[in-house]
This record gives C-alpha cells, sequence and structure tokens, in this order.
C-alpha cells in the first residue's frame, strides 16, 4: 500500500490583510472576491467543509427575481460554471409559484466550492472556532481555538459572515433578534431523496393542484391549473405543499405528518432521481444558543423519517424513493440582525427600490416562515431592490464589514435577504470593499471611506449585476 504525505508546511501566518469569519454562501464570496482584488486573505469556519447551506441539500434562491431577470452575478456565476463543468449544474427552475430556483447536485457543489477558494488564493482554517474579536488603531484580530493552537489572527479588515452576527457582538455591535416577543422562524434540517419517478409525481400535481402551492405572482395570469399545466410541461420536480391546505393540511390533522407550513421538493441530481426536501422544522430553537440547536438535532431528524414515510404513502412517484442524505448542518433562517449604518426595510425590498450607491441585489419575495403559518408577499412587479454599502457596515465599528443574513435590515427586509443569492452578492461586495480598503495608499482604518465609485466599478468589472433590472 503506498502511503501519500503532505509536503512540510509552514506555520500559518498571525497577519492578514482581510479575515473573514465564516465560510456559508456569503463567506465563499467574500474570500474569493478579496483574494482576487490581491488581499491576503484568511477564511475561518467552525465546520469541517466551506459551503454551508450550499452543500445541505437547498437550492439557491434570490439569483433570479419572481419576473425572471438574473439579479446576481460574480461570484455565483463562476461557482455555478464550476458545478456546470462537473456535470452536476440542472440551472433555474421555476415553481409557477413566484420563485426561481437555480438547482444543481449537492456532493458536486463541495467540489466547485472547494476548488474555488483554492484557485483564488484563499487560506481556509477548519474547524476553527472564533470566540473573541479586538481592534486598535492597527487593525483587528480575531481569537480562534482549532486543532493545535489557540491564536489571534490579525487583519487590516474582518468581515462578519458568521450568519449570527457572532463577530460584531463580540465587537460590541447592537442588534435585533426575531419578531415580536422574540419569535424566530424554525430551523429545517435538509435531506435528500434518490429514486424519485418525476414524470408520475408531476402528473399528479397536473391531476390535482388543489393540494399544492401555485400562482402567487399575480403577473403570471396564470390560476393553479394553468400554474400545474406549465409546471407539468416544465418536466422538473420543483413541488411545493403548503400545510394550510389540501394533502398536507390533512396529514398533519390526522398526526400522519408534523406540524410544518411547507413542504418543498426541488431537484438536485437527475441522473439519480433525487430531490431535495425542505420541510422540517421545530419551534423555539435559538440559532445562537448551542444547547437549542443541540436539543432541535433528535426532533429533526426524527422528522426526516416522518416525512419520508409520509412522502412515500401519498405522493405518486415516491413509491420506491429511498434516503440519500441527510443534511451535516441544521439550517438556520433568523437569529440576529445586526444594526448597521443603514436599516433595509420591508418598504426597500417591498417597493423595489434602487439607489444609485447599490452595491447588491435582492428580489425574494417577502418570506416569514412559521410552523403554522407563512407570510411571504412578491416585489412589486416580481422585480428587485439594492442594498446599500451601509447595510453592511455596524454602527460604530470601522474595521468591520458584515454580509449574509445578519446584515442590518428590519425583520421583514431579512426574510428576503436571508437567502444564498443575495448572501453571496453582500459577500462579493464585502470582500471587494475590504480588499480595496487595504490596498488604498493611506486608508484612514475606516471601512466608511472606501471610494464607493471604484466599489462599484470593480464589482461590475467582476461580474455583479447592479444596474437594469426591474
Amino acid at each position: 500500500m503506498t502511503s501519500l504525505h503532505l509536503p512540510p508546511q509552514a506555520s500559518l501566518p498571525e497577519d492578514w490583510d482581510v479575515i473573514v469569519v465564516g465560510a456559508g454562501s456569503a463567506g465563499v464570496a467574500a474570500a474569493t472576491a478579496a483574494a482576487r482584488c490581491g488581499a491576503r486573505t484568511l477564511l475561518l469556519d467552525a465546520s469541517p467543509l466551506p459551503g454551508g447551506e450550499l452543500i445541505s441539500g437547498i437550492s439557491l434562491l434570490g439569483c433570479l427575481s419572481t419576473r425572471g431577470e438574473w439579479i446576481v452575478g460574480g461570484v455565483v456565476t463562476e461557482l455555478l460554471d464550476r458545478v456546470k463543468a462537473l456535470g452536476g449544474y440542472i440551472g433555474p427552475v421555476f415553481d409557477y409559484r413566484a420563485l426561481h430556483l437555480v438547482c444543481f447536485d449537492t456532493e458536486l457543489m463541495k467540489i466547485a466550492v472547494t476548488g474555488l477558494l483554492a484557485d483564488a488564493g484563499v487560506r481556509t482554517l477548519m474547524p476553527a472556532f472564533v470566540f473573541g474579536f479586538a481592534q486598535d488603531a492597527q487593525g483587528a484580530s480575531v481569537r480562534a481555538v482549532h486543532k493545535g493552537a489557540e491564536r489571534w489572527y490579525r487583519a487590516r479588515v474582518v468581515i462578519d459572515c458568521s450568519g449570527d452576527g457572532d463577530v460584531s457582538v463580540m465587537a460590541g455591535a447592537g442588534y435585533e433578534q426575531g419578531g415580536a416577543g422574540g419569535v424566530l422562524q424554525p430551523p429545517t434540517l435538509m435531506y435528500r431523496v434518490c429514486g424519485v419517478e418525476s414524470a408520475r409525481l408531476l402528473d399528479f400535481v397536473r391531476q390535482h393542484p388543489e393540494h399544492f402551492g401555485l400562482g402567487d405572482y399575480p403577473g403570471l395570469g396564470m390560476d393553479a391549473r394553468a400554474c400545474a399545466e406549465a409546471l407539468h410541461r416544465q418536466g422538473l420536480p420543483k413541488v411545493l405543499l403548503r400545510g394550510t391546505h389540501g394533502l398536507l393540511k390533512d396529514a398533519i390533522a390526522s398526526g400522519e405528518m408534523y406540524p410544518t407550513s411547507v413542504l418543498a421538493i426541488v431537484p438536485t441530481s437527475l441522473a439519480r432521481k433525487e430531490v431535495s426536501i425542505n420541510s422540517t422544522q421545530l419551534a423555539g430553537v435559538d440559532g445562537t444558543r448551542a444547547e437549542s440547536v443541540s436539543a432541535a438535532l433528535a426532533p429533526l431528524m426524527a422528522q426526516v423519517k416522518q416525512g419520508l414515510d409520509f412522502l412515500r404513502r401519498r405522493l405518486p412517484g415516491f413509491e420506491q424513493a429511498q434516503l440519500a442524505a441527510v443534511a451535516p448542518r441544521i439550517g438556520i433562517r433568523e437569529t440576529r440582525r445586526i444594526l448597521g449604518d443603514y436599516v433595509l426595510s420591508g418598504e426597500d425590498i417591498l417597493h423595489a427600490r434602487k439607489r444609485a450607491d447599490g452595491i447588491a441585489k435582492g428580489g425574494h419575495e417577502l418570506d416569514i416562515l412559521g410552523v403554522k403559518d407563512h407570510r411571504h408577499e412578491t416585489i412589486a412587479q416580481g422585480g428587485s431592490y439594492d442594498i446599500p454599502l451601509e447595510c453592511l457596515i455596524p454602527r460604530g465599528q470601522t474595521r468591520l464589514l458584515m454580509a449574509g443574513r445578519c446584515i442590518s435590515s428590519t425583520r421583514e427586509a431579512q426574510s428576503s435577504a436571508r437567502v444564498m443569492g443575495t448572501c453571496m452578492a453582500t459577500g462579493q461586495a464585502a470582500g471587494t470593499a475590504a480588499a480595496l480598503c487595504d490596498a488604498s495608499p493611506g486608508w484612514d482604518g475606516d471601512v466608511r471611506s472606501v471610494d464607493r465609485t471604484a466599489l462599484r466599478r470593480r464589482l461590475l468589472a467582476d461580474g455583479a449585476i447592479l444596474e437594469g433590472t426591474h
């Protein structure tokens, strides 16, 4: 048996230009953008693999608006091109309700994410848990514990892509969390099922549209039956059952299914006849508390088994389906919203507000899930809204940026901006801004001083979409 050995490596440097904390979709985009701009970039995450929800089984939301326009480009485009080269790209799929999703093979996405970071020159440190932050006139530092060491790592700019705003809170930034009384959207444990006969499933949708979520966007000009016919013609298993009516409501009432507001089916591999299931939900889980998330694992895992049994019994096409994979982590929709220099509002998103200084776009609907209800409202004319850099700057901080679902926003706005397409757009903007600050001669140490014209110019040159959409 031949043994392979990695060549000896020097100890990881303590000093960097940019440090990114969190290797989910926002962090991957931030680190890639910063490194591509020439910054020596370190990416830390408590998980063993980069990607976050990109490798959980969920598809990319927020890359296209409800009317079908691409509103996010740049790093996300390159990532999807890598998946395509690996043979795992399915592409945009419309659910004939209100959403265009970009679907792909979850396993091949793992290869694509890792290759993207490596080729950009990003140094990764995983698993590494960040538990401290400090700042002085020369830079900002994060304290991390990982295999072999507990160390401080220093950079000129730190980007908080932790999802929960952990670094920003360590730095003393203010935040809001949840809705009235602190209520939070429930988390979900994604799982994937193979051996699904899509033709039988889509035949059933066409015959019984009353069981499914269809035709929410008025701009479609189609009733549920017409949407079911169009979904059948599309030929891909993107299907939504709602807990408030039809088949799923009856199953919940009888105890056959656990309480949940949705059961969403999304294609992940045509070759394996595989779909992902977004349905498990549990109320009262606080994603900022380890004991709360840990206590949720067993009941959510039990829901995976219960949900699969329901699918086999009740949905044509799932009779011979087998469990293919369960996500490596519980997916958290909502925790802290860090208070920044500007707070993105529900009016901003619902009215599709544009800004001359926008550095990213969002287009996902207002989307607040509960175990028993689901508030969703489409953006005006199925369009998109602009996000300013001020949403990425925590109040009172100078060397700290943020990206992803913890950006400065109201609860309504966060329910739209939390999806991965928008997270990658804000991540690319934050990474680019940090690198431009680092490269600027005489930079004063405050991220607010970044040249906004140069930032937008660089983002556009790197493929970001900032203009020309509804």
